[in-house]
């Protein structure tokens, strides 16, 4: 069993390195129906795997200058304070019993299918926007991102979102996060995109993770497996990720995770 998580970190941790997706989109529906792990505890030890896998980024692209630290500490400003509501929510009533578990699997596919609708229509939700841009309701949304008041609340908003699916489920860190920043910040390039995304989620895991550590959902024993195995699988899907095509690669996990997500909800 082992040697079957030390594989599961290694396959995640490849994906990881080729997309810049897969953390928890993966990883805790790997858990839950590969390895038959309590969803409660596969949520909580995911997080973790994510902050740890996830924390390398945040120094490269400090160090680059990358990071939009005004962007980040608005969406931590919604995401840490709906992070401590969840898990308090969530510790108050029983995160371990069953109707709990069908919970958190229930929001797992919710998750996975906005994860994936947000990977395979990013750029035709793009293409309609801009094609409508004279649309009232299309316009609305332009303006709010223009003007930099509605901007900053739309951006705390989004972060409290993605606090409660984050905490519920370890999935929308990633890809959700990047496609609304994407919408919010438009000037921003797809860099800093994906470096303020990164450290936005390795302190909203990290969190998350340690307040389900508290409640007994982090296994310890699994994690350092998971972890194992990821380290190598990054350093493969990075070097892989040059070579194949995102236009392939992204598509693919996208109906993966779409599966997936149809999966925990029937």
């Amino acid at each position: 069993m082992e040697w079957g998580f030390t594989l599961a970190g290694l396959f995640v941790g490849t994906m990881i390195g080729m997309t810049g997706v897969g953390g928890g989109s993966l990883m805790t529906p790997i858990l839950i129906f590969g390895f038959a792990v309590q969803p409660a505890i596969a949520v909580g030890t995911d997080l973790l795997f994510a902050a740890i896998t996830k924390s390398g980024g945040i120094w490269a692209y400090w160090r680059h200058g990358v990071v939009n630290w005004i962007a980040v500490k608005r969406l931590a400003t919604g995401s840490i304070p709906a992070t401590l509501l969840t898990l308090w929510a969530l510790s108050s009533t029983g995160v371990g019993d069953e109707q709990h578990s069908e919970l958190i699997t229930k929001a797992l596919g919710v998750a996975l299918i906005l994860t994936s609708s947000a990977l395979l229509l990013k750029s035709w939700i793009g293409g309609i926007m801009q094609a409508q841009a004279d649309h009232p309701v299309i316009s609305a949304l332009y303006r709010m991102r223009q003007d930099e008041k509605h901007k900053a609340m739309a951006t705390v908003v989004t972060g409290a979102f993605l606090g409660v699916m984050v905490t519920m489920s370890s999935v929308g860190a990633g890809a959700l996060g990047a496609v609304i920043l994407l919408f919010l910040y438009p000037k921003m390039k797809g860099v800093e995109i994906v470096a303020t995304d990164i450290a936005h989620a390795v302190p909203l895991t990290a969190i998350a993770g340690l307040g389900h550590s508290t409640v007994g959902n982090v296994d310890w024993s699994l994690l350092s497996y998971l972890v194992l195995g990821s380290l190598p699988g990054i350093y493969i899907g990075s070097h892989l990720g040059v070579r194949i095509s995102d236009r392939v690669m992204r598509p693919l996990l996208a109906v993966i995770l779409l599966l997936v997500g149809a999966k925990c909800l029937l």
